[in-house]
């Protein structure tokens, strides 16, 4: 054998999990098609977030006289030198990644991966040269793309992907959003802070559609707030690229209505990247296009094991790194234990930002809980008063029966960061009263926790 283990994909998941396996005193390889650090690094969650500062500094620099700050002269944005620094960022960061597999003694195979045989990787280069690699375990981390709809084929110039968006070569006046989850939502801020006119439609009801009701209505009320123009229960029907504009055709609950814009943006989720990877001559399980895999990552196939967007679960990076590690920890003898994806925390870095963890109200009287609910808002926080970000609150969920925490849902200034101490909270299964008597820092916006938990027990103080 070549290798203990080799990776094929060197995202989130695949990276963590190579790096990981070293630690564990494997000899490893990490096969890549393109550049180290996969979607994530290059093309997705660390350019966009630099995006989205771009747009932040903007707004700031706009609001700077709510502040004291005297800005003279025109305040506008440099688009391509806001893309620049996206791509300044992810080169940076993907970097970074070569640095840690020389540390790690990580071998990098560049090229097309696939399986190939019991054991055994075959990869096509740039030019087209196959070589083949041996390894006793083989980790499929693949990852995933931008989905298309039958009606909304993308060119690549007038009906786009989130890649692209991250990379347009001059700023739209006019783009039409199509989905309004966490991308959707991030690329309609982005451009709609920076001045192009966006409308942003959305299929199901609400904006944010897996968020709890109270947060996908905030997040409305605050882009409708913005002038943003939004559409939910809504569907585009089809798109004419024909003319100059993108005339698209949206079907709205009380008819059909065209709009007209430059650009029209697909954010209706992703499809993984299973084809041409081996998986059907080697007779390896999928279901619905995403390979059946065990706690442990393990597939039907002795040795190849799957991670990331191409499983079941959540598509986000931080639960790809998790089962990288949970699945190379078990293949190297340890007994890690499996991951509760009833306790994975989501982001959208929106402004105002929106996380969450554990069971909307909704769902968690469906499932038969009797609960308590404890809100507070921003605009009884010191802390968001002063930083000028009243809107947005949070919302805390418990068992009414054995206080322990169901589900958490935030909106508003840092609640991106803050929502890690709700996923700590949920695992330990600390009780709303703990919450309570567990002394925050004042002022944060924090604060809004302790407070949200005590307003579940009717012991709120600041409201």
């Amino acid at each position: 054998m070549n290798y203990d283990v080799i990776v094929i994909g060197s995202g989130p998941g695949g990276y963590v999990a190579a790096i990981r396996a070293s630690q564990l005193g494997l000899k490893v390889a990490v096969v890549e098609k393109e550049n180290l650090g996969g979607i994530c690094l290059n093309w997705g969650c660390i350019p966009t977030k630099s995006l989205l500062k771009s747009a932040q500094a903007f707004e700031y620099a706009i609001h700077a006289a709510d502040y004291g700050v005297a800005i003279e002269g025109e305040v506008k944005p440099d688009f391509g030198a806001m893309v620049k620094r996206s791509r300044d960022v992810a080169d940076g960061m993907s970097k970074g990644i070569q640095f840690l597999f020389k540390k790690n003694k990580v071998e990098s195979i560049f090229g097309w991966g696939k399986l190939a045989g019991k054991n055994t990787v075959e990869v096509t280069d740039d030019k087209g040269k196959k070589s083949s690699y041996t390894a006793k375990h083989i980790i499929l981390a693949t990852g995933a793309r931008s989905r298309e709809l039958p009606n909304l084929p993308q060119d690549g110039e007038k009906i786009i992907g989130y890649r692209k968006a991250l990379t347009l070569d001059k700023q739209p006046e006019s783009m039409v959003v199509v989905g309004s989850g966490a991308i959707g939502s991030e690329f309609a801020y982005f451009y709609h802070t920076i001045g192009t006119k966006v409308t942003l439609v959305e299929f199901m009801p609400t904006l944010v559609p897996n968020e709890d009701a109270d947060v996908a209505k905030q997040l409305e009320r605050n882009f409708k707030k913005s002038k943003m123009k939004v559409m939910t229960g809504s569907s585009v029907e089809s798109v004419d690229t024909s003319g100059d504009k993108c005339k698209v055709t949206i079907k709205t609950k009380k008819g059909e209505e065209v709009v007209e814009a430059d650009i029209v943006l697909s954010a209706v989720g992703i499809a993984p990247n299973t084809e041409n990877i081996g998986l059907e001559e080697m007779g390896v399980e999928t279901d619905n296009g995403r390979v059946k895999v065990d706690e442990y990552y393990k597939t039907n196939v002795d040795g190849v094991y799957a991670i990331g967007d191409i499983v079941a679960g959540p598509a986000l990076a931080h639960v790809a790194s998790a089962e990288g590690i949970t699945c190379v920890e078990k293949i190297a003898g340890l007994n890690p234990e499996p991951i509760d994806y009833g306790n994975i925390p989501g982001c959208t870095y929106t402004s105002p930002e929106v996380s969450s963890v554990g069971l909307t109200e909704a769902k968690a009287k469906e499932a038969g809980y009797e609960i308590k609910v404890g809100k507070f808002p921003y605009s009884a926080s010191g802390k968001a008063s002063a930083a000028g970000q009243k809107d947005g609150f949070v919302k805390l969920i418990f068992d009414a029966k054995y206080g322990e925490l169901l589900g958490a849902h935030m909106i508003g200034g840092n609640v991106t960061e803050m929502i890690a101490e709700m996923v700590v909270a949920k695992k330990l299964e600390i009780t709303g009263h703990e919450l309570i008597k567990t002394i925050h820092p004042h002022p944060t916006m924090s604060e809004a926790v302790m407070e949200a938990a005590a307003a579940a027990y009717d012991e709120v103080i600041h409201i």
